[in-house]
């Protein structure tokens, strides 16, 4: 991947605006927990309505950490490289996660071994860490030429939010200190070529 322009913050605050307990975007969360050598100690896979109100507040939360962050410092935009976008890269992997709805746990289950083996050699964990995968959709409003939101909708922005998280013995989690959000929303859009990558601290 290789850094590209600027993220518009204001895109970013439009999205978490749709993230509270009585305008929730989300309608799945899925993930996994791992541990300290990258292998997978057990999974998860839940509509996330069917969550208490506690289980959705805490999880909203996490979601939020990813869009809410600094933009162009926290969280900064990235392009996907050639390889990557290949048939069987990590972008058609992604693309095959959002368009499922996240409701194909043998594709989950890859994705995780995945995410498992490059964190382990990249990041480094110093101990269990989890990861929470939300899909939600955005129904875009139009906005007129005074920048004022209109009740048509412009389109259907649907995307995924990956949180990483060191979590304690009885697996709770500690805030986000990694993520991304896929695909990039650029100028009110989906870019599903893009994406934006969150890591706590820049």
């Amino acid at each position: 991947m290789h850094q590209l322009g600027k993220i518009n913050r204001e895109d970013m605050l439009e999205l978490t605006r749709r993230m509270t307990l009585s305008r929730t975007c989300f309608s799945r969360i899925a993930g996994a927990y791992f541990d300290e050598e990258g292998y997978v100690d057990g999974t998860f896979n839940r509509h996330f309505q069917k969550l208490t109100p506690a289980e959705r507040q805490a999880n909203l939360e996490l979601a939020k950490t990813i869009p809410f962050s600094e933009t162009n410092v926290e969280l900064k935009e990235y392009a996907f490289d050639s390889g990557e976008e290949r048939p069987g890269g990590i972008r058609q992997m992604l693309m095959a996660l959002k368009e499922c709805e996240l409701k194909n746990d043998a594709l989950l289950e890859t994705f995780y071994e995945i995410l498992g083996e490059v964190l382990c050699q990249k990041w480094r964990p110093q101990g269990a860490f989890a990861f929470y995968l939300f899909y939600g959709t955005y129904d875009v409003p139009r906005k007129g030429t005074d920048h004022e939101s209109q009740w048509e909708s412009e389109e259907v922005y649907s995307f995924l939010i990956g949180a990483f998280c060191a979590v304690d013995q009885d697996y709770n989690p500690a805030p986000p200190s990694g993520g991304f959000l896929f695909p990039a929303f650029r100028d009110r859009c989906a870019d599903s070529h893009r994406i934006e990558i969150f890591q706590k601290n820049g």
